[in-house]
């Protein structure tokens, strides 16, 4: 046998495990037809490897078919290559070991964020906006940001090399630091965002998320917390255990929180609170948005259907698919969807994906104003959507997604705003004015020298090719408020940390700010919660 059949061979022995991994012994009993498609298709793959105009290996061949099998299925099944499958388990864990630095790349440059406060980076005394140039020697000139970051992780108490350009330091900073145990949090920016007034947001749902929020409450009831604001924004999923642990933390106990339906007996599935911890049992406001899909839409879901918190922002992405993750030889990965989520008023959370380009390009679907009612139930007017009841009879709606209680658009920022962004003015600037001046007083805000200085900098920097246009932007009072929060935010980066930072962005969000005004709303729906505790004749679920 020539070596090119061998290798064909040997890619129709991943496919062939593939489908093991799958159907087991039912592989032995494949139809002469099936056996007659395997063949054809190694032929195919050694057809196009040969007579190919560009060059392309066994490998791109494969996996390129593979994934387009699996995209006439759904938008969610796929195929997890060995470094993909290995991301995504990484991304799930609690914790690993490295510096503690958060990095992004900034004008092509591996560039140091923020480090974590307590972790061998802070001790160190490695800065935000400092620039990694090698990682062991090697260049990170066009190293891939995940690259960089797999470099710098590694196992416990192993070290690392790293070289830094420092602005304001010609020589270059080489140090060597030892691996610790970093850990992965996703509840972040845990405050007192208004007196009396809790909040923290959810970036996803990790093998930690459970205790983490847990903690998250029991940190902000220690400080007096009588309301809260939960922020799901941009929560792209994960986890189903953990969704189903957070809202554990919110929904009675013995309430559904979700269920799984499929095509196969045992994809049915109704996972109930089992009241592992205190009911919160305050006025309770969530925020979600476009971003928020999979186990922040089961929370966010579980939390409007049982009445037990007000539901505000943008209609979430709709994304209510159930992945069943099956280990492949080669360390790959098959993620194939097996069932479908439902809320606990029996609503489909999986938007329809007959278009994949209106499925992935969808805006949110609703006009600018939400309307609600001044007196009874909070309700958005819908089209042909199939109306469903919470435990107390508010209607919500299904067709996909979570639709607000309360619709608050985000503010689009100002052009200047904008354009600064893109060139990460506000950054670089601050990284350079903590150079000269140590900011260490929470309450301090820029002044207009501050702002002068800022604009000098910008036009030193060359950014705009029409300065005239610049100085215009800068000469708008709205515009210039802005300016001087978002400096106020990236100069508290660099000398307090990216959650100092936070809490001033925060102060400008506009779908924070708004979400802050709600909690009327929030009290009133949790009074009826408790003056109709225990009466039985409204069932959520029931579909009118």
């Amino acid at each position: 046998m020539r070596r090119p059949w061998r290798i064909a061979a040997a890619l129709l022995f991943v496919i062939t495990t593939l489908a093991g991994a799958l159907f087991g012994d039912r592989l032995l009993a494949l139809s002469d037809n099936a056996r007659a498609g395997l063949r054809q298709y190694t032929e195919l793959v050694e057809a196009v490897h040969a007579h190919s105009g560009a060059e392309v290996s066994y490998k791109d061949v494969v996996y390129s078919s593979i994934n387009g099998m699996l995209r006439k299925l759904d938008p969610h099944t796929s195929f997890l290559p060995p470094e993909a499958y290995a991301r995504m388990r990484d991304r799930q864990q609690s914790s690993f070991f490295g510096l503690g630095i958060l990095v992004g790349m900034r004008d092509d440059k591996l560039t140091v964020i923020s480090p974590l406060e307590g972790t061998p980076a802070s001790r160190m005394g490695i800065r935000a906006g400092d620039i990694i140039t090698t990682i062991e020697g090697e260049s990170t000139a066009d190293m891939p940001l995940d690259d960089a970051v797999m470099k710098l992780k590694g196992p416990k108490d192993t070290e690392v090399t790293i070289t830094l350009a420092r602005r304001g330091v010609s020589t270059p900073l080489e140090l060597t630091i030892k691996r610790a145990e970093i850990p992965l949090t996703t509840v972040r920016y845990v405050m007192m965002i208004a007196p009396g007034t809790g909040y923290f947001r959810v970036t996803e749902f990790s093998r930690s998320t459970g205790k983490e929020v847990a903690d998250a409450i029991a940190s902000l009831r220690g400080q007096g917390m009588k309301r809260l604001l939960l922020d799901l924004r941009n929560n792209g999923g994960g986890l189903l255990d953990q969704a189903i642990a957070v809202a554990d933390q919110f929904v009675p106990e013995g309430s559904t929180i979700v269920e799984t339906k499929g095509r196969i007996r045992d994809s049915f599935h109704k996972y109930k609170a089992e009241g592992e911890h205190r009911a919160l049992d305050l006025p309770l406001v969530v925020l979600v948005n476009s971003g928020s899909a999979s186990a922040s839409e089961i929370l966010a879901g579980a939390i409007q259907d049982h009445d037990v918190g007000v539901i505000a922002g943008t209609p979430t992405w709709g994304k209510g698919l159930v992945q069943t993750v099956y280990g492949l030889p080669y360390d790959g990965a098959l993620a194939l969807t097996t069932a479908s989520y439902y809320t606990p008023s029996g609503r489909l959370i999986q938007r329809d994906y007959s278009s994949v380009y209106d499925y992935y390009a969808h805006g949110d679907g609703v006009g600018e104003d939400g309307e609600e009612s001044s007196t009874g139930p909070l309700e958005l007017p819908r089209g042909d959507e199939p109306v469903f009841f919470t435990d107390l009879g508010r209607k919500v709606y299904g067709g996909g997604g979570i639709t607000p209680d309360v619709l608050v658009h985000a503010t689009e920022q100002p052009e200047l705003l904008q354009f600064l962004e893109a060139r990460n003015a506000f950054f670089e600037f601050g990284v350079e004015y903590t150079n000269d001046h140590k900011v260490t007083d929470p309450s301090w805000t820029p002044s207009q020298e501050v702002l002068r200085e800022f604009e000098r900098w910008v036009h030193a920097q060359g950014m705009a090719e029409d300065e005239a246009d610049l100085d215009k932007g800068f000469q708008d009072a709205e515009t210039r408020k802005d300016v001087l929060a978002r400096l106020r935010a990236e100069i508290f980066n660099a000398t307090l940390g990216n959650d100092v930072r936070y809490r001033v962005l925060a102060e400008g969000d506009h779908q924070i700010q708004q979400a802050l005004g709600l909690f009327g709303k929030a009290s009133d729906l949790l009074a009826m919660r408790k003056s109709t505790k225990g009466d039985t004749h409204v069932a959520a679920g029931t579909n009118r």
